[in-house]
């Protein structure tokens, strides 16, 4: 008997990669209902037909919403009866954010706060919502845009927990490997058609999880949060420069092209700021960072002496524990996008397993 016993789930962005990792997950539990919460009714109509095509049996326990969270009125009529929500709607191409920031701002911190407001509204009891590391410490509009987020998640939990019963937290994890628009694909589709692939940086690092990683997390968070909780991942890394090594290695060596670094982009990647750092909370694989508890009266905050507000350092792509090129083809070999891809081609990769 788990919480999700013939209860009602709802995906934002459904499906994306996570919404399908999700369905693959929960689809043959006991779950009572999967809504699928999406702007993009060819990618639904899809999903329909492969569940009902794979998975006869249960595909009726999911139910299409076409919506955008950036119209409230069609969060609003989607979300009557639904229990609990992981909001996966969003914005996350960093070029793209980056030539149209307020597209992401709509999308990334509107949209967060309508999914939130009509959840409080409908009495929904858990809200989960997947950030980034790259809001951690921001610098391209992507991050900006997920960093604003996170505070509007901060700021309705504190209202949610006041006024309702409604539960929000939010998660914080790094490259999500084969996800829509991870640059594994993008190599193997260059080494497939005989063209060098193309990196950024070679010293530039990395975080690396796998899909059932990012879902281990948000179920970790909707477990274990208390409002306004944030939880990140430990999580393993790699250089660019390694990544690629480790798919050359798998599918063969093409050459590489040094394009440079793109549009906003940073050498390595941050999942928890030193000033978190201070109000983390080693739980095993993860670290849960509490929500900042003060109130506007900033009268009892000023004291004598010297007050501590952050740690010695971040927790970064550049100081968690690095993959070495054997340890990345392990790793890039979770995903089924690349175990599928290495089958497809004939490559026996049994041995580095």
């Amino acid at each position: 008997m788990s919480a999700f016993t013939n209860k009602t789930l709802m995906i934002t962005g459904g499906t994306g990669s996570f919404g399908s990792t999700v369905l693959k997950r929960f689809l043959t539990s006991d779950i009572g209902e999967i809504r699928i919460f999406s702007r993009d009714e060819k990618k639904q109509d899809d999903m329909r037909h492969d569940l009902q095509a794979k998975c006869t049996e249960h595909a009726r326990k999911v139910k299409f919403y076409i919506g955008d969270v950036r119209d409230y009125r069609s969060v609003q009529d989607a979300m009557h009866g639904v229990d609990y929500i992981f909001h996966a709607a969003a914005l996350k191409q960093v070029p793209s954010c980056e030539f149209f920031p307020m597209q992401a701002v709509k999308t990334n911190v509107e949209g967060t706060d309508n999914v939130l407001h009509a959840a409080i509204e409908a009495g929904v009891k858990k809200v989960v919502c997947l950030s980034t590391d790259k809001a951690a410490y921001p610098i391209n509009a992507m991050g900006i845009s997920k960093a604003m987020m996170e505070h509007v998640i901060t700021a309705n939990a504190r209202l949610a927990a006041e006024k309702s019963e409604t539960m929000i937290c939010c998660t914080r994890y790094g490259n999500v490997m084969c996800s829509r628009g991870s640059v594994i694909p993008l190599f193997i589709e260059q080494i497939k058609t005989g063209d060098a692939i193309t990196i950024t940086n070679p010293n530039m690092t990395r975080f690396l999880m796998n899909l059932e990683e990012a879902v281990d997390l948000v179920k970790f968070a909707f477990e274990h949060a208390n409002p306004g909780d944030l939880f990140i991942q430990k999580a393993d890394a790699s250089t660019i420069g390694d990544l690629a090594k480790a798919v050359q290695t798998l599918f063969g060596d093409t050459g590489t092209s040094i394009i440079g670094t793109r549009h906003g982009e940073k050498l390595y990647e941050t999942l928890m700021t030193r000033e978190e750092r201070l109000r983390s909370e080693d739980m095993g694989n993860y670290f849960r960072v509490s929500a900042d508890t003060r109130d506007l009266n900033y009268d009892k905050f000023f004291v004598d002496g010297e007050v501590k507000t952050m740690a010695e350092e971040a927790y970064t792509s550049d100081n968690t524990h690095r993959l070495d090129v054997e340890g990345t083809i392990k790793k890039i070999l979770t995903t089924d996008y690349v175990r599928e891809q290495c089958e497809k081609q004939g490559i026996d990769y049994s041995k580095y397993l």
